[in-house]
């Protein structure tokens, strides 16, 4: 047993074979996800920064409360006084784009998942491997298949990111209480019916925690894919690394912190407040139905 399994070069044929046959298609890809985010990043880049940060405030406000939004103000201001605002409205634009992608594929496969043990048994290693394999190698693949700049960057976000988008989205709606599917199924719901109408309201707590999780998962890898030229505060951080700056990665940390922050606050609010609004929904029917027991 002196020979060792070479698996590494059979990925690099894997890879090469693809750059070969499929360059063509993989050129295309690249140009939909270029054109995607750049028109996401011009968005938010168009306003002026205190309609943003009005936007951000006012969401904070309205999901958490006041010392939530004066937080934010004071947090988004002080981006702006430290001259990252630009680099982060970048940043945003990415994770905005990357979480997309994969809230596009990841709740179908999700939803694909919970209907059919079959797809669920298939892609729960594919997931694991997914979450486990350390980021960093995510970029070396997309490197080389779509070149340097922001695609690689958001296609190894994207599969770093969508994992838990899948097992959250397929946990929710088997959770979903079965009395109440077969309600809707004993008032004559289809199939679609009844995942729309029932399971998909009922499951969306754990979608929308699925939903926060791959926004913090894909701003964390955002910043790391500033090593293939990504763009926005990661590019800030790896030049404090290669240069020995504290101050300058302090400054851009601290604006990925305060960033990470607002996202995962407000994000998380959604799946709380419709937690908090379903309980009280049923507790009011089962006191109902209590009351015409006893009557």
């Amino acid at each position: 047993m002196s020979e060792k399994l070479d698996l590494g070069s059979w990925v690099n044929d894997v890879v090469q074979h693809l750059l070969e046959n499929y360059s063509g298609a993989f050129e295309s890809v690249g140009n939909v996800v270029s054109g995607f985010s750049e028109l996401i990043e011009r968005f938010l880049l168009w306003p002026p920064a205190w309609v943003i940060i009005a936007v951000f405030v006012g969401l904070g406000f309205w999901r958490i409360g006041a010392k939530f939004a004066v937080f934010t103000a004071v947090s988004l201001i002080l981006i702006v006084m430290t001259g990252f605002w630009e680099q982060t409205v970048v940043t945003l634009g990415l994770t905005f784009s990357s979480t997309l992608i994969s809230l596009l594929l990841g709740i179908p496969l999700g939803i694909w998942a919970a209907k059919s043990e079959r797809v669920a048994y298939v892609i729960r290693p594919v997931l694991d491997f997914m979450q486990t394999m350390p980021a960093f190698v995510y970029l070396i693949p997309a490197a080389m298949l779509f070149g340097l700049g922001r695609v690689p960057g958001i296609i190894a976000t994207v599969i770093f990111a969508m994992p838990p988008a899948v097992r959250l989205t397929a946990l929710g709606i088997r959770q979903v209480n079965k009395e109440i599917v077969e309600a809707g199924q004993s008032f004559g719901c289809t199939s679609w019916q009844l995942l729309y109408k029932v399971q998909l309201p009922n499951a969306m707590p754990s979608i929308m925690a699925g939903v926060n999780q791959t926004i913090m998962m894909a701003l964390s890898m955002v910043i790391i894919a500033s090593m293939v030229g990504a763009g926005g505060l990661g590019n800030d951080v790896l030049a404090s690394i290669q240069r020995l700056d504290i101050g300058l990665g302090f400054e851009s940390g601290m604006a990925v912190v305060l960033l990470a922050i607002i996202l995962d606050r407000i994000t998380e609010s959604f799946g709380t407040r419709q937690t908090a609004t379903r309980g009280r929904v049923f507790g009011r029917l089962g006191a109902r139905l209590q009351r015409q027991q006893a009557h």
